[in-house]
């Protein structure tokens, strides 16, 4: 690891710099990386004397650390896992005001600094309060099958506001795009590699598809938080030898479409795009949030004190923000500046962390004493 040293900023960041280089360092893009990552989270927050859970979902281990005893809960949420990366990615490295690394962005400086504010409300505990810092290993998971999120939602966890530590560059995330992750399955006709006109090769009729389904009518929807859906073709695999025409040919289509657009009706479109089959592996609804909620509302003014320009956003990406908006828990996506999150230049701006650290616990400091609209028994508010 680089040592820390010149850029604007960067003394007063050295804790959350220091913690982020070094949960950056493991490699939590596979089971035993995420393991050993773990243990060293838990000794971390451990050793600083807070109060920690550690419990296991399915085949998973989830961490839940607390501080305060109030009657408005919020809850920070992070995710330790991240997708795959060269192996020089997990060497966390200095640059200038950039702390780059595999995950720094999405979102292991997040966690490092949601870390601290949880170690320092332990000690500080806010009047009116319970914070509480879960952290998952499977945000990222592109399996079917629930994320230890929708474990945990699925076995009563509740909050007044679930913050997602999700890269935001200091805005508060109250809208994302919906997702509807298919398996679209094309065929051909077989045919000698050496007369494929005999043949109907089915990766290249995939492709046809594919640009179909990239030009269906919903994609051209947009809204003021949104220019539009957006498309990819994230996996492709066809043929089973290369001196023959392919028959056969699967892809794995990544649809991100926006609230208030129908996930039946885009189906229904893909379905008749040319495919054989299409089938949803996984899907997850947009998330909409009211921004003058006033939890929300005392959230951005925590983090006008460190970036007057913060206001509601709209985010392109999914987040586990979703497994509690479909139980009528509130849930944003808040995190630091960066840029290149799952990209080869993944960094985080380190100014960035010290105002991410300070906003959280100045926004549990006020969360105590916020006026919060009713709730009714089936978690939804009412005024």
């Amino acid at each position: 690891m680089v040592g820390l040293g010149g850029g604007s900023g960067m003394l007063a960041s050295v804790d959350e710099v220091r913690l982020a280089e070094r949960i950056i360092a493991h490699d939590t893009s596979h089971p035993a990386g995420l393991a050993v990552a773990m243990d060293f989270v838990a000794g971390w927050l451990e050793g600083r004397g807070v109060d920690l859970t550690r419990r296991t979902m399915d085949d998973r281990e989830v961490l839940i650390a607390r501080a305060g005893t109030g009657p408005v809960r919020i809850v920070l949420h992070g995710h330790l896992d991240v997708v795959p990366g060269h192996e020089g990615q997990f060497s966390p490295r200095i640059d200038g005001d950039r702390l780059i690394g595999r995950g720094a962005y999405d979102m292991k400086a997040a966690l490092a600094a949601m870390m601290l504010a949880t170690a320092h409300l332990s000690v500080r505990p806010p009047e009116g309060a319970t914070v509480e810092l879960v952290i998952v290993p499977d945000e990222e998971r592109a399996q079917p099958g629930p994320n230890a999120t929708e474990l945990l939602v699925a076995d009563g966890m509740r909050a007044d506001l679930v913050i997602c530590g999700e890269p935001t560059d200091l805005h508060v995330g109250v809208q994302a795009k919906g997702v509807m992750i298919l398996a679209v399955e094309v065929e051909g006709r077989a045919a000698h590699g050496s007369t494929p006109w005999l043949g109907d090769n089915a990766i290249i009729r995939a492709l046809e598809v594919y640009r179909r389904l990239e030009s269906l009518p919903f994609t051209r929807a947009s809204t003021p938080f949104f220019a539009r859906p957006s498309v990819n073709l994230g996996r492709i695999h066809g043929g089973d030898v290369v001196n023959k025409v392919p028959d056969t040919c699967r892809m794995d289509v990544d649809i991100r479409y926006l609230p208030g657009q129908d996930p039946d009706e885009i189906l229904r479109q893909a379905r008749g795009a040319g495919a054989q089959s299409v089938e949803v592996i996984i899907a997850r609804p947009p998330a909409d949030v009211d921004p003058s909620h006033p939890l929300i509302q005392a959230l951005l003014g925590a983090v006008s004190c460190h970036e007057e320009s913060a206001v509601s956003v709209g985010r392109d990406g999914a987040s586990d923000a979703g497994a509690f908006l479909e139980v009528g828990v509130l849930a944003v996506e808040f995190g630091p500046c960066g840029a290149g999150h799952h990209g080869p230049d993944e960094h985080v701006d380190i100014p960035s962390l010290l105002a991410y650290r300070r906003t959280l616990e100045e926004f549990a400091a006020r969360a105590g004493s916020v006026a919060l609209p009713l709730r009714s028994v089936d978690g939804q508010a009412h005024a």
